[in-house]
């Protein structure tokens, strides 16, 4: 696999060439949403200029945005190593996890237990508390505090017979540790529960196979993968057409029609198929093959990449006087983690960090991302949370160099 140069795609994206004051602007805020190459721009304009109708009308702009709405279904298919009729689109994941959980609610019998964790984005936990109104019981899993993994022995305590669904996540959206998501699902499955699984801040970060993990649900969101704001959901086909939906009578019966409430953004959708395409050529000029052997390929050389990049800012961060590191920090376990991670300094809030280094162009996230049960775990909710740095693969090592200069200097403010 021929290594992975950045500098090779930088000019794709028309952001990467803002500034702030006379320094190039550096985007780490990827886990809130990646930058965008210009084929999706693109996509999208042309979109809007030649095909915007709605659907199943009897002339021309009508079939092209029937054509978009195919050719995104199996763009995402052949992301995930699925069928195109087992991928849903939505606002974002958020809003396709609470219809599965409506519908799972109809389902919810008084004492049905549902296991949630500490580690996920509140998108995987509030939508299946709000089946306690059902009659559900909430199971939270705890983790380890010390490099903020899950509890695996909890997990398994946790998974009975009353057991109806376990939510996990993919990779945490806060301090970037990758769960054993295959290992979770068998646990459900073993006592007869359904897996949902929010991929949404792995998906950026290495290749996606629903058939190899057998999950029931996985949902991500594009925005998070070099695309518009569009949610997606795998569904297994079983699990879609056995579910009930809520949706308007005129809606179609069949799936995944019935789970798309409403008109979709179909202009975001012509965007998804340019930003899987663009994830495909990616892949080493030596891969030959269909769009899913491209599209493995390009995200394992990705994932090489940034672990690389991992090591850089990792080591660096713990040299910092008075840094408080959360996560997985030694090396030989980066393959357990993506380049997210969280911190805290001694006598600065997360808030200021994150002013001091926007001063500078260097975009970084504070507070909790939503991963508020780990933030309230770690105990520094009350406290203004942690600072996010998370990269993505159009970062570059000189970046980081200029991020940890300017945390040194910052600490010798303290």
């Amino acid at each position: 696999m021929a290594s992975f140069d950045p500098h090779t795609v930088r000019p794709l994206f028309p952001a990467l060439s803002e500034a702030v004051g006379e320094q190039p602007a550096i985007f780490f805020d990827a886990p809130g949403g990646t930058q965008v190459p210009q084929a999706v721009i693109d996509a999208i304009g042309e979109y809007l200029s030649r095909r915007n109708a709605n659907t199943h009308g009897a002339f021309v702009t009508s079939r092209r945005t029937d054509e978009t709405i195919v050719a995104a279904h199996q763009a995402m298919a052949d992301l995930l190593n699925c069928d195109r009729d087992e991928v849903v689109f939505g606002q974002n994941m958020t809003t396709l996890t609470f219809a599965i959980s409506r519908a799972i609610g109809r389902t919810i019998k008084p004492g049905d237990e549902i296991v949630v964790t500490r580690l996920d984005h509140d998108a995987n936990v509030a939508p299946w508390r709000a089946l306690e109104e059902c009659g559900a019981i909430i199971r939270e899993v705890d983790i380890d505090i010390e490099d903020c993994t899950l509890d695996m022995n909890d997990l398994a305590a946790k998974i009975g017979p009353r057991t109806k669904l376990v939510a996990i996540g993919y990779a945490s959206n806060a301090v970037g540790t990758i769960n054993d998501v295959r290992r979770v699902v068998e646990l459900a499955r073993a006592a007869g529960a359904l897996s949902y699984v929010d991929a949404v801040h792995y998906a950026p970060h290495g290749p996606i196979d629903v058939r190899a993990l057998d999950c029931d649900f996985l949902a991500c969101s594009v925005y998070k993968f070099f695309g518009p704001h569009v949610g997606v959901l795998y569904g297994k086909r079983a699990q879609l057409e056995q579910l009930t939906p809520y949706k308007v009578r005129p809606a179609a019966d069949s799936s995944p029609e019935r789970w798309m409430t409403g008109t979709q953004n179909h202009e975001g959708l012509a965007g998804v198929t340019a930003a899987v395409e663009y994830l495909a050529s990616l892949a080493d000029e030596a891969v030959n093959g269909d769009r899913r052997q491209q599209l493995a390929a390009a995200m394992q050389r990705i994932k090489a990449y940034e672990r690389t990049l991992s090591e850089q800012l990792i080591g660096g961060l713990q040299a910092i006087p008075g840094l408080t590191f959360y996560g997985i920090r030694e090396a030989d376990q980066f393959d357990r983690r993506t380049p997210t991670v969280s911190f805290r300094m001694a006598g600065h809030s997360p808030r200021a960090i994150a002013e001091f280094l926007g001063e500078r162009g260097i975009f970084v996230w504070d507070g909790n991302y939503y991963a508020l049960s780990l933030t309230e775990r770690l105990g520094v909710e009350e406290s203004g949370g942690m600072v996010r740095v998370g990269l993505a693969h159009y970062n570059t090592a000189e970046e980081i160099t200029r991020l940890l200069d300017a945390l040194g200097e910052l600490s010798l403010h303290h």
